[in-house]
C-alpha cells in the first residue's frame, strides 16, 4: 500500500490531541474519515484534516478503502466498535481501557486472530523515554533485586480537558464503566508490568468517590499489588489532585532507587547504594497540557506494525492483562478481600 488509509471513530479530546495530529505527521498515513455522533464535531475535524465525516461508525466501516481505525469513544463502546472494525477487515488501535470486562477483551482478541488484523491498545506509558531506560536498567540487572515500588497518576479530573467538560461521559458509569482507575490506573498497571517484566498476581484496593459530585464512578483509588516474584508496592489513581499533575513512579531495588518522572527537569534519577546519583534528562512525559503534545509513540508503533507486518508492542493480550489488574481492584474493593489473579 502507498499510504495507510486511517479513520478515527470518536472525535473527543484524545482524538484531537493525540491520534489525529500524530497520524497527520506520519508520512505513511492518510486520514480519510472521522466519525462522531456530534455532527458538528465530526464535520469540524473533517474540514481540518480534509476527510469524510460520519456520524455512524457502521457506515464508516463499510468503506473498503479504509485500512485502519482508531477507536477513541467512551469506554463502553471500545469492544463492540473494535470487534466490528476487525470483522470488517480493519486494523484497530483502541484507546484504554480496552474493554469493560475480561470477556469483552477476549472477544476483541479473538476477532483480531480470525481477521488476521492488528489489534493494539494505546498504552502510551511504555514509550516514555524514562520508562524505557528504567526497564533496561532493571532487565540488565544493574538495579538488582526489586524490593518494592510506588506509582501514582493523578490530576484534577477530566472536566479540565475533556471535550464535554463537566458533562463528560467520563463521569457516567453506564458509559465510562469505571472512573479514575480506568482513566489513569490502567496506565499504571500496564507500566508496572512493563517495567518489572512480570505479572501482578494479587491485588488489594480501596476505591472511592470523594472529590467529585454528580458522578457514579470512582475518583480516587489506592491499590496494594504483589508480583510473581513477591515484590510488593502501591498504585494510586486520582482525579482529586487539584494542583500539578503527578505521574511518577519510584522503584526500590537492591542496588539503587529509580525515580521516574519525579523531577521537573530530570525525568529519571538513579540513586545508587554507593551514594552516586545519576540524572537523565530524557524529555518530558506526554500530558494534556497545552504545548506538550508532540508524539506519544503509540501511533508510530501502530503504523509500523501494519507496514512491516509486526506484532504491535501492546497487543490485545497485553491490554487484557493490564485491564485484569484493574478489574481485580474493583473486586477487592467490593468484597474487602485480597484478589488473586
Amino acid at each position: 500500500m502507498d499510504k495507510i488509509k486511517v479513520a478515527i471513530i470518536g472525535c473527543g479530546s484524545i482524538a484531537k490531541h493525540r491520534h489525529l495530529p500524530e497520524y497527520k505527521t506520519s508520512e505513511f498515513v492518510e486520514i480519510v474519515a472521522v466519525c462522531d455522533i456530534v455532527s458538528e464535531r465530526a464535520n469540524g475535524f473533517a474540514d481540518l484534516y480534509e476527510a469524510k465525516a460520519y456520524t455512524n461508525y457502521e457506515e464508516l466501516l463499510m468503506d473498503s478503502a479504509i485500512d485502519a481505525v482508531s477507536v477513541c469513544t467512551p469506554n463502553y463502546l471500545h469492544a463492540p466498535i473494535s470487534i466490528a472494525a476487525l470483522q470488517a477487515g480493519k486494523h484497530v488501535l483502541c484507546e484504554k481501557p480496552m474493554a469493560t470486562s475480561r470477556e469483552e477483551a477476549e472477544e476483541m482478541i479473538s476477532a483480531a486472530e480470525k481477521s488476521n488484523k492488528k489489534l493494539m491498545i494505546a498504552h502510551n506509558q511504555r514509550f516514555v523515554p524514562s520508562h524505557q531506560k528504567a526497564r533496561n536498567l532493571i532487565e540488565t540487572g544493574e538495579i538488582g533485586k526489586i524490593y518494592s515500588f510506588r506509582t501514582a497518576f493523578g490530576h484534577g479530573g477530566p472536566e479540565g480537558w475533556s471535550a464535554d467538560g463537566k458533562d463528560s461521559w467520563f463521569f457516567r458509569k453506564n458509559e465510562a464503566f469505571i472512573g479514575a482507575m480506568g482513566d489513569l490506573g490502567v496506565h499504571k498497571t500496564d507500566l508496572l508490568r512493563f517495567l518489572l517484566g512480570e505479572e501482578i498476581i494479587e491485588v488489594g484496593a480501596f476505591v472511592e468517590t470523594s472529590a467529585k459530585e454528580n458522578t457514579d464512578v470512582d475518583d480516587t483509588a489506592v491499590c496494594v499489588l504483589k508480583t510473581e516474584s513477591g515484590t510488593i508496592g502501591t498504585l494510586a489513581a486520582s482525579w482529586s489532585y487539584v494542583s500539578k499533575e503527578d505521574n511518577s513512579t519510584i522503584i526500590y531495588g537492591e542496588n539503587a532507587i529509580l525515580r521516574l518522572e519525579d523531577d521537573p527537569v530530570n525525568s529519571l534519577v538513579v540513586q545508587y547504594q554507593s551514594g552516586e546519583v545519576v540524572k537523565y534528562e530524557l524529555g518530558g512525559i506526554q500530558t494534556n497540557e497545552e504545548g506538550n503534545q508532540t508524539s506519544s509513540g503509540v501511533v508510530d508503533h501502530f503504523v509500523k506494525s501494519i507496514l512491516h507486518n509486526l506484532q504491535p508492542p501492546v497487543t490485545g493480550e497485553e491490554g487484557m492483562k493490564s485491564l485484569q489488574v484493574v478489574l481485580s481492584a474493583l473486586e477487592s474493593n467490593e468484597t474487602k478481600r485480597i484478589v488473586k489473579l
